[in-house]
Parts: structure tokens; C-alpha cells; sequence
């Protein structure tokens, strides 16, 4: 009998130790794939960025652009391709077993996100990296006949390494694929690959030349029962607007849909407003991702306070357009505008306003992402350990204010935030 227990122990032990092996392995392979991709993706984006830049007139092209990648991905219809959960949702849906992930998906988000930017759409990136690097993973996982639930872990490390290579938060990178599935559980079973993607991902965009992400915080108060308090209400302010922007997604684009049937005749129409509101804005302050905004609150620069609402109104109008990139990179900017609002409404100090901006941004991410730890692993990366009591607090506000509302309505509530029971339900 201690013979036979022996030899089942031996034998589990050896398939612990050879699915470690493996996903060691793989992990490798992804983030070494990917990486050169996501490396590649950053270059090009900074590219049509400055050309944009320093050409204003290609913003003429914004409703030519939106056309152009709908009718990209109308031919990818025609092929019987299912895109009832499109870009980041089909992702989500792979991973929950409901769809697949073309391999043609990865190059199609690719170049309509790069097109998408050339022109000025006020979009994100990580949103087409994690579209890209899921891609990729499922592909891998085809190529080796993986399980049904060895290919969900290796499309969340390809998501990893990919958000890794393109934004420079590699700790966030690895936990955010898998959080953002499920709400209320963690698919732990992926962090020793999702870790290991994303920092090999990483490392190599940084050997070309694309650094991690960091800001310097400096000269904010004294953590106390005062500043507490104000965190508190402010992070209820970003819990409540991430509700709103989340609703101007999702039931904007239902209306849109309901009222305009042609794919084509929405995409030049939100071209075209996106063209109008950028004229009179009169520069290109809300066009792209949105990072040199928060590039300017980091440094110290003047910004418009209420800069978060045409941001805002400019990201949604694009997303209704059609064009690709993602939401994520522009909700960054809208939580930071409005830590910056939030301190010029109260009149605060300059350092104290820098902080607000900094507890925005993490706050008003996980109201739209339902993504409180992946949240808190940003603010450390790009803010540093300081400040966490703030950056904690106002995340675990926003998580339970911002209620069952999220980007991606492919992503499930499994368990309630509110009450330690299974509900299972979808995002509003």
C-alpha cells in the first residue's frame, strides 16, 4: 500500500514537473515572438504620431481612414469570420471557450491601429496589443495541438507579453490577462507563463530602445484621516465617471447601430466629427492615445483642467467610427484630467493636484476594467511604492462604486462585488 502511494506520488510529481517545463518553455517561445511584434508595433506608432504631428493636414484623411478599416474588416466577414465579439471581446470570449481567434486577426488590428493613429483617431494601443498577442498565443496553441484549457493560458500569455512590449508595465502586463476574464476570480493557473512572456517581451523592447513607463511623484502630503477622506470622495468621482464613460460605449454604439444600418455610412460619419471636433479644439491635443497629456500633468506643465470631458467625448466618437486601438491608453488620460480637475475645482497645491492625477488614473482604470489588483501593480510601476496607500484606497473605492459596468462586454461577473456570492452575470 506505501508502495503504491509512492509510485502515485512519483507520478504526480513528474507531471507537476513536466507541465512546469512546459509552460516554461512556451512562455519563452510567446514572449519571443511577440516581443519583436509589440517592438515593432511601438515604432510605428511613434512614427505616425510625429507624421501626423508635423503634417496636420492628414487629419483631412480622418473619415477616408474609418472607411477604409471597416471595409478591412467587412472582407474578414465575408469570410465567415465571427465578429459579434470584435477586437479585445473576441479575445475574452476565446478564453471563456464561446469563440476562436484567427491568426489573421493579429495582422488586420495591427495595421488598422496604425492607420487608425495616422489619421488622428482618438484611440489606445494596448487595446490592439492585446488583440495582437491573443492572436498569436491561439495560433501557437493550434501549431502544437494544445488542450481547450492549455490554449486559454497560452492566449493570456500572449496578451501579457504583447500589453508588456507596448506600455512598459511588465508586473501589470502578467496579472491584467488574467483578471480581466472573470471577475471575482483569478485564472492562476497562467502567472508562471503570463510572468515569464511578459518579462521576456519586455526585455526586448527595451533592447530596442522603448524604456519602461515611469513618472516621479514628488512633495504630496502625509498619508492621514484627511487626505484619506478626500481620496475617498475623488475616487467615487472616477467609480461614477467610469460607469459614465462605459454607458457612452456601449449604448451609443447599440443606438448607432439601431439608427445607421451601414457600417460605412457610421464610419464616415464619426469620421467626420472626429475631423469637426478636432478643428475646433484647434490642435491636436485629444487626437491619439492621449499620452502627451498625461506626459504634461507628470512634468508639471499646464493642461486644460477639464480636459478628461472632450477627451472622453472624442474617444467615444472614434470608437463609433470604427477605428482600432482600444480604450485603455485613453482612459489613463481621462482619470488623470480628472485628478487634475478634482485639484483645480478644491484649489489644491500643484503637488497635491500631481497625486490626485496619479489616484486617477489607477482608480478610473479599474472602473472600466473591473481590474482592481492589475490597477494597484500600475500605479506601482509607474508611480513607485510611496504613494500606495493613496493609489489602494482609491482603487478599492472605484472597484465598488463602478458597480457591473466595464469596457468589455465579453468579460463575466462570476462572484458579486458586493456580497460573497456566484452571480455570473455580464458586464452592463
Amino acid at each position: 500500500m506505501d508502495k503504491e502511494r509512492i509510485q502515485h506520488k512519483l507520478k504526480h510529481d513528474a507531471e507537476r514537473a513536466f507541465a512546469m517545463l512546459k509552460w516554461i518553455v512556451f512562455a519563452c517561445l510567446v514572449g519571443a515572438v511577440v516581443g519583436p511584434f509589440g517592438t515593432l508595433f511601438c515604432f510605428l506608432m511613434n512614427y505616425v504620431t510625429k507624421l501626423r504631428t508635423d503634417h496636420p493636414y492628414i487629419l483631412y484623411f480622418l473619415p477616408f481612414g474609418a472607411v477604409v478599416i471597416t471595409f478591412m474588416y467587412h472582407i474578414f466577414r465575408k469570410r465567415n469570420v465571427s465578429y459579434s465579439a470584435s477586437g479585445t471581446n473576441l479575445v475574452l470570449s476565446a478564453i471563456q471557450a464561446q469563440d476562436d481567434i484567427p491568426l489573421r486577426m493579429a495582422p488586420l488590428i495591427f495595421v488598422s491601429t496604425i492607420m487608425s493613429h495616422l489619421v488622428g483617431a482618438s484611440v489606445g494601443r494596448e487595446g490592439a496589443a492585446l488583440q495582437m498577442g491573443g492572436s498569436i498565443g491561439n495560433a501557437i496553441g493550434k501549431l502544437f495541438k494544445f488542450s481547450e484549457n492549455d490554449k486559454h493560458t497560452i492566449i493570456m500569455c500572449g496578451m501579457s507579453a504583447a500589453f508588456s512590449a507596448v506600455f512598459g508595465t511588465p508586473m501589470a502586463a502578467a496579472v491584467f490577462s488574467m483578471e480581466v476574464v472573470s471577475v471575482g476570480i483569478m485564472h492562476y493557473a497562467a502567472l508562471v507563463p503570463c510572468v515569464i512572456s511578459a518579462f521576456i517581451a519586455r526585455a526586448i523592447a527595451r533592447y530596442f530602445g522603448f524604456p519602461d513607463s515611469h513618472f516621479i511623484i514628488a512633495g504630496y502630503p502625509a498619508f492621514s484621516l484627511k487626505t484619506a477622506a478626500i481620496i475617498i470622495g475623488f475616487a467615487a468621482v472616477c467609480g461614477i465617471m467610469s460607469m459614465v464613460f462605459c454607458f457612452l460605449l456601449n449604448r451609443s454604439e447599440k443606438i448607432c447601430e439601431d439608427k445607421i444600418k451601414s457600417p460605412y455610412i457610421r464610419a464616415l460619419i464619426g469620421g467626420t466629427l472626429v475631423l469637426l471636433m478636432t478643428l475646433i479644439s484647434g490642435g491636436q491635443t485629444y487626437n491619439g492615445t492621449g499620452a502627451a497629456i498625461i506626459e504634461d500633468v507628470f512634468a508639471g506643465n499646464t493642461v486644460f483642467a477639464a480636459a478628461f470631458l472632450p477627451k472622453m467625448i472624442f474617444t467615444v466618437v472614434s470608437i463609433l467610427a470604427g477605428y482600432k486601438g482600444g480604450e485603455i491608453v485613453p482612459s489613463f488620460c481621462i482619470g488623470t484630467s480628472l485628478g487634475v480637475f478634482f485639484g483645480w475645482i478644491f484649489g489644491f497645491s500643484p503637488e497635491a493636484t500631481v497625486l490626485l492625477a496619479a489616484v486617477g488614473m489607477g482608480a478610473f482604470f479599474c472602473g472600466v476594467t473591473n481590474c482592481p489588483i492589475t490597477s494597484l501593480l500600475i500605479c506601482l510601476e509607474l508611480f513607485g511604492m510611496d504613494a500606495m496607500p493613496y493609489f489602494l484606497l482609491a482603487i478599492a473605492i472605484s472597484y465598488m462604486i463602478s458597480g457591473y459596468y466595464g469596457l468589455y462586454t465579453s468579460q463575466k461577473i462570476l462572484y458579486s462585488k458586493y456580497k460573497s456570492n456566484y452571480i455570473n452575470k455580464k458586464i452592463h
